[in-house]
């Protein structure tokens, strides 16, 4: 019988109780016995643990009677401890500790905001991080980590509201509100942090380091060890009793006389796969360091170590690492530092190569140089060319491009010490250097200088001059020189125009050109255009000299604009504004086309032509300035020909009419938003007469503040609107007039006296205007009768349009026949003809008919009745 159908005596609970007693001290052996397992295995892996806890449920299982009630009695009470344990070595974080978890928490939200450009969330994270850091405060004093955060935001957000400035794209509302709410609050916000702010953007790693603040307890997960910080110098004396091994496990020895062999090794190994570029760059900078060292073998290592450097930069998309740029610029100016020194060591085109590696080469015997072979201007120019390419790929509207642009200043200074040094070379004629060396490096010095305003160029050459010994003096361009701008571009294109041919002489007429405009010497920048013939042969150059012709006309356009020669600057820049493609045209930006089928080669070759963004020549004052100046002669022209139709119309700018075709076909007009619809509404304006709400739109464009001498160019509009307005009255209201006094012109339109009859004189000479101006009387006398009735005009025009006509059937019918005398007879001879009689072949012989007045060459046709009313 079962024990559980036994009575309740107290044999029945003694056997129970020691069967308890049983099941109970076997559990507590096998927990025993686990927990042993589990303090000798600490890193065991969590399957395990899962494993033993279900072999343990499983054997529970099998358990059958008062043992099984028992063990889960005593199971639930081992999780219960097991529990207050976890909860015992989990619960470390006290409450500060939490605040700052939050405090990074919030921050890392504003940082993922701002990688997206999501305001929104921004607005809301730094509302939340204000009033978490209250709790947090000690004192005055915030935590570092706020600081930052802070900081960053403010100059996150300057930057995006700097390319809000510049790009025609709008943020949506609720990107916008929360930008907003940022920037009103981040202001008012780090003013109570003025002093940690500065000391962070003083020196933002110090500030970070410093002991200042007692830095937030950190919950301790795993315990890692780390490396201590070793100094440089404790590194190096560590490393003395080590040797350096190549891959194989050989040591390898830098010592002098091995330099030539390992930078053979390299050399040879340059464009191979799997060739580690930066270890070559470590290896040569080690051999840089190697002492004793002579001349000839630093000139060697750093010719090798900037090639090198730039392979770094090789490929179509990539550009050169701006730490290694810095490097070759800094080798660069070492090189030509030693150049300088070592006068016996030259490095020129063509010498020959020393192959002997185990020794040194030596001054051949009768010479005085020993050369090296190698040219310091190719290193020039790619050194420049990677700084273009470097300036192409950042941002325009960030710091870090204007950071990158200072580096501009000390490439100019390499450009004038290579510019020294070649110039040194070429006094000594054995060395035969090549006159396009120096023509190189001239041209590169130009392109530097040759878009700048006079006071940037007086402090390059200022700085430039400093760089080198008070000894030091060229002979193109002298020390005392160096103060005048234009002198100094004078000289150089003079110099490359004498001495060069092709497109450097070309460069260097266009860059002369572009530097005369952009400092308003108008006459003589047209003149020399005009004498260079440039324009018949620049379809023939490449096309950064093409981009540069473009350039230059455009600068030369915008100088007769400010000069207020209105009909100059239109006709100038009709050929660049007119196409429509000013921004492909001058390099500033890709057109993408609808449908055209650009492969990426020539995508690849578009992006690298474009010029950086500090040599843009601004296109919303292009436009501004091309569309103002059209409106100065197209509306007195359509007065014009609005009042007489016998004058042949034609158009000066088919794009500004277009527009004002679009903008007169509108149902509505709102107030003017851009610079356009400014334009089309003075033109409005103009056209009815009312030139001064013409001049107060024109005057409301707020592009002409980036112009000099703003208040010249607007009252200089002004003067040309009144004149304009003045003339596009008298073409509209000539035929209702007799007589015109002046004074009453001259009170309409604010203009002198003396003005009015000088343009009204002008307008009689020309033609344009049918008058007489009584001098004695100072009134316009209008002649009557002779302007054409609107009959009398139309059937002009229908005569013009006949004659056209005519004209362009003789023409098709020439090259149908080719000019053949027999273009109407048949092949067989036996008949044809032209209808109204002409010759006819056959039995009949000839025979003539209908216009016995025949004409040479084979073309009869005459036109019929409609020709013969033509030509009487």
């Amino acid at each position: 019988m079962s024990r559980f159908f036994r009575g309740g005596d107290d044999s029945s609970t003694d056997s129970s109780s020691e069967e308890e007693e049983v099941y109970t001290s076997e559990e507590e052996e096998e927990k025993v016995q686990a927990e042993d397992e589990s303090s000798s295995e600490e890193e065991s892996d969590e399957e395990e643990s899962d494993e033993e806890s279900s072999s343990d449920e499983e054997e529970g299982a099998k358990k059958k009677g008062a043992s099984r009630f028992l063990q889960s009695d005593d199971e639930s009470e081992e999780e219960e401890e097991e529990q207050s344990d976890d909860e015992a070595t989990t619960k470390v974080k006290s409450a500060k500790d939490k605040r700052f978890d939050e405090l990074e928490s919030t921050i890392s939200q504003i940082q993922n905001g701002q990688k997206i450009n999501d305001w929104s969330l921004i607005a809301n994270e730094f509302d939340k991080l204000n009033r978490q850091v209250v709790k947090l405060q000690d004192g005055s004093k915030a935590p570092k980590s706020y600081i930052k955060a802070i900081a960053d935001l403010e100059d996150f957000m300057n930057e995006t509201l700097a390319k809000q400035k510049v790009t025609p794209k709008k943020m949506n509302a609720t990107n916008a509100r929360g930008l907003n709410a940022v920037k009103q609050r981040i202001r008012k916000n780090n003013k109570e942090y003025q002093t940690q702010i500065d000391a962070y953007r003083k020196d933002a790693d110090a500030f970070m380091e410093s002991d200042d603040e007692v830095a937030a307890p950190k919950v301790v997960s795993k315990v890692r060890f780390e490396a201590p910080v070793v100094s440089a110098e404790q590194q190096e004396e560590d490393d003395k009793g080590f040797s350096t091994v190549d891959s194989r496990g050989k040591v390898v020895q830098y010592t002098p006389e091995s330099i030539l062999k390992h930078l053979r090794a390299i050399i040879e190994s340059r464009g191979k796969k799997n060739t580690d570029r930066l270890e070559q760059i470590k290896v040569m900078e080690t051999l840089n360091k190697v002492v004793p060292i002579t001349p000839y073998q630093k000139i060697r290592v750093l010719q090798t170590l900037i090639s090198a450097r730039f392979d770094l930069g090789a490929g179509g998309a990539a550009q050169m690492p701006l730490d290694q740029w810095k490097a070759a610029e800094r080798d660069l100016a070492s090189l030509l530092e030693i150049l300088e020194k070592e006068k016996d060591h030259v490095v020129v085109e063509g010498a020959e190569e020393w192959d002997d590696d185990d020794k040194l080469p030596t001054i051949p015997e009768g010479e005085k140089y020993l050369k090296v072979p190698g040219s310091v201007v190719s290193l020039i120019e790619r050194l420049d060319d990677e700084l273009t390419r470097s300036l192409q790929a950042i941002d325009p509207h960030t710091s870090e491009y204007i950071d990158r642009l200072t580096d501009e200043g000390s490439l100019y200074n390499t450009i004038f010490r290579g510019l020294l040094y070649y110039e040194h070379l070429r006094k000594d004629a054995s060395l035969e250097v090549p006159q396009e060396s120096l023509n190189r490096i001239i041209q590169r010095r130009l392109d530097h200088v040759y878009y700048k305003p006079a006071q940037v160029v007086k402090i390059l050459e200022e700085n430039a001059w400093k760089q080198v010994s008070a000894e030091a003096d060229s002979e193109i361009t002298s020390r005392s020189q160096s103060g005048d701008a234009g002198k100094l571009i004078n000289i150089l294109s003079n110099y490359l125009f004498e001495n060069s041919e092709g497109i450097i002489r070309a460069r260097a007429m266009l860059c002369q050109i572009y530097f005369l405009a952009l400092h308003d010497e108008y006459y003589k920048s047209r003149d020399l255009m005009l004498t260079s013939h440039l324009q018949e042969t620049i379809a023939n150059f490449d096309i950064a000299t093409q981009i540069l012709y473009n350039r230059t006309l455009v600068q030369v356009g915008l100088c007769a604009f400010r000069k207020g020669l209105v009909y100059d600057a239109q006709n100038t820049l009709q050929e660049i504004c007119g196409s429509g493609r000013q921004k492909e045209l001058l390099a500033q930006g890709v057109m993408i086309q609808r449908y055209s089928q650009v492969t990426p080669e020539q995508e690849r070759l578009e992006k690298q032509r474009q010029l950086p963004f500090h040599m843009h020549i601004n296109l919303e004052l292009l436009e501004c300035v091309y569309l103002t100046c059209s409106m100065l002669l197209e509306i007195p022209l359509l007065a014009q020909t609005g009042s007489s139709p016998d004058v042949k119309k034609r158009i000066i700018s088919k794009t500004y009419r277009r527009m004002l075709e679009y903008h007169e076909r509108q149902i509505f007009t709102g107030p003017p938003e851009n610079t356009r619809d400014h334009v089309m509404q003075a033109s409005k304006a103009l056209a009815a007469g009312e030139w001064k709400k013409a001049t107060d739109f024109i005057h409301s464009i707020k592009i002409w503040d980036l112009m000099p001498n703003t208040e010249g160019i607007k009252t200089m509009l002004a003067k040309q609107i009144q004149e304009e307005g003045l003339r596009t009255y008298l073409f509209t209201y000539a035929p209702f007039y007799d007589t015109l006094a002046i004074a009453t012109l001259s009170s309409m339109f604010e203009l002198d006296s003396r003005k009015v009859s000088a343009v009204v004189s002008k307008m009689i000479s020309h033609e344009e205007l049918a008058a007489a101006l009584d001098q004695v009387t100072e009134t316009v006398i209008f002649r009557k009768g002779v302007e054409l009735s609107r009959l009398q005009s139309l059937a002009l025009t229908l005569s013009d349009k006949a004659s056209s006509l005519i004209e362009t059937n003789e023409r098709t019918l020439e090259q149908k026949t080719q000019g053949s005398a027999n273009a109407f007879s048949r092949k067989d001879n036996r008949g044809g003809g032209q209808r109204g009689g002409g010759q006819r072949g056959g039995r009949g012989g000839a025979r003539t008919g209908g216009n016995p007045q025949r004409q040479a060459g084979g073309t009869q046709f005459t036109g019929g009745a409609l020709g013969n009313a033509v030509r009487g």
